[in-house]
């Protein structure tokens, strides 16, 4: 949605600008002064850098930062045990400053630059922005009103926080057994072949998604069913950890996980008000979504955990919030208030469920539940998104909207995602273990914990 917006946004500008430099060409032909205030006329409809969105983005972008590094970090250090913490915390870290790098690299070229049609544009970009070529303080992103931009620097930076957060939502499913070079390198194989087609395809013009029609607002595609189906598949072909469905793997801090899922709430508002690429009623109403759509999962999930389970826990509660974090993100700016909280309680009990009964059903260890929060979450919210747009809803949908045909849209690109990520993931893997000679550690280095085995240091003395 946010390149849907952005090429909307310039549309009344082109429209403007055309009669006027008409007009300025043919008052250059008459007399000079005439010619000049024709000139002052067309210098004043180009657009202008808007330092108030400017600085909205920033915030946006810092925000976005402080949900990985720190929060995504501690949420998962206090889900694992005490003797793989500070493994989480590296992985998470070095993750992080990895795929800001190759971002930079290449992701940014291959995501948003290239041509607007032919050849492989419905599915990817090109290499004419490698290492941000051409791409300096004076370049310019539009914003979603005529009239005015952004610097594209500051897109590149905002754009550079989702690539690299939904990569490292996959180190939950993997924790606690994997080689972390082998970690690495899939990461950066992922990211190349999955993170970068699909943002591609869903927020940039010539994309299939988005020429499909499809809505996502913040990445409920692009970050959230991407990274949990890869989460899932990852889990299952690393296989379960030792003790697994035996023994307790019971969280060792949850205090950390308490903290860190309040950072990702705080970091939420950059990830979804943020994606409107300007501050305006619009980017209100994805804020406040994004407090009443987690308020309503979390208090869900409690209920539903006190219903089914006897009780209600902390990590029930900040797992629903985050699970309707994730269900708003694709329609955080498509949704009215209400059909925000509906959306987040429903996505908060069909996550529990998830968790709770078809994770042990089907004996997967995805350690740390990315697929059942974020893979289930995403998908409830892209296909919810259809029908909490619906203006009768309070919803505020894009031009030629209807209810049911916007329903298909969003179930084609639900299981175009799913496809595309389980393919790329699969395929990943198969050659990281090649080239690592397979991608768990040892039975001994997994019984000792990857504290010390793989970084040489305990967090607890």
């Amino acid at each position: 949605m946010l390149a849907r917006r952005l090429y909307a946004g310039l549309t009344p500008f082109l429209i403007l600008a055309a009669p006027v430099a008409a007009f300025a060409q043919e008052a250059a032909q008459a007399t000079p002064d005439i010619a000049q205030g024709a000139a002052q006329i067309v210098e004043q409809a180009a657009p202008v850098i808007d330092k108030g969105d400017t600085a909205w983005m920033l915030v946006s972008t810092l925000l976005v930062v402080l949900m990985t590094i720190p929060g995504l970090a501690l949420f998962y250090g206090g889900l694992v045990r005490s003797k793989n913490i500070l493994s989480i915390l590296t992985q998470v870290f070095a993750g992080f400053a990895m795929l800001s790098l190759l971002w930079v690299a290449y992701g940014y070229s291959l995501a948003f630059a290239g041509p607007s049609e032919g050849g492989l544009s419905s599915f990817i970009g090109d290499f004419s922005k490698l290492f941000l070529s051409g791409v300096t303080p004076d370049s310019r992103a539009a914003t979603f009103s005529a009239g005015f931009e952004l610097p594209e620097l500051v897109f590149v930076c905002f754009q550079l926080t989702f690539a690299a957060i939904t990569g490292t939502l996959i180190v939950g499913a993997v924790a606690e057994r994997i080689i972390f070079g082998a970690l690495m390198t899939f990461l950066a194989i992922w990211f190349t072949f999955s993170y970068l087609p699909i943002a591609h395809m869903v927020w940039s013009g010539p994309g299939l998604l988005f020429n499909l029609g499809a809505y996502d607002f913040a990445g409920g595609t692009v970050v959230h069913i991407n990274s949990g189906v890869a989460a899932l598949i990852a889990a299952i072909v690393l296989g379960p950890r030792r003790g697994y469905l035996k023994e307790p793997l019971a969280p060792h801090n949850l205090t950390f996980t308490f903290i860190g899922a309040c950072l990702l709430w705080v970091g939420w508002f950059g990830f979804n008000a943020g994606s409107n690429l300007e501050a305006n009623g619009l980017t209100a109403q994805a804020f406040l979504n994004t407090i009443t759509a987690p308020a309503a999962a979390a208090l869900a999930w409690m209920i539903g955990e006190k219903l089914s389970r006897g009780h209600a826990s902390a990590l029930g509660a900040v797992s629903g919030a985050v699970a309707g974090l994730v269900a708003i993100t694709p329609a955080a700016g498509f949704s009215g208030t209400v059909g925000a909280i509906v959306l987040g309680a429903i996505a908060g009990l069909i996550c529990l469920w998830a968790v709770v009964t078809l994770k042990p059903m089907l004996r997967y260890d995805d350690s740390l539940d990315v697929f059942g929060i974020h893979g289930i979450g995403g998908i409830v919210g892209a296909i919810g998104t259809a029908f909490v747009a619906n203006p009768a809803f309070g919803g505020y949908p894009l031009e030629g909207y209807a209810m049911w045909g916007q329903a298909v849209i969003q179930i084609s690109a639900v299981a175009i995602a799913i496809v595309w990520s389980a393919v790329v993931t699969l395929v990943a893997l198969f050659i990281v273990k090649l080239i690592f000679s397979g991608l768990r550690v040892g039975e001994s280095e997994e019984t000792d914990g990857l504290d010390l085995a793989t970084h040489g240091e305990r967090a607890y003395n």
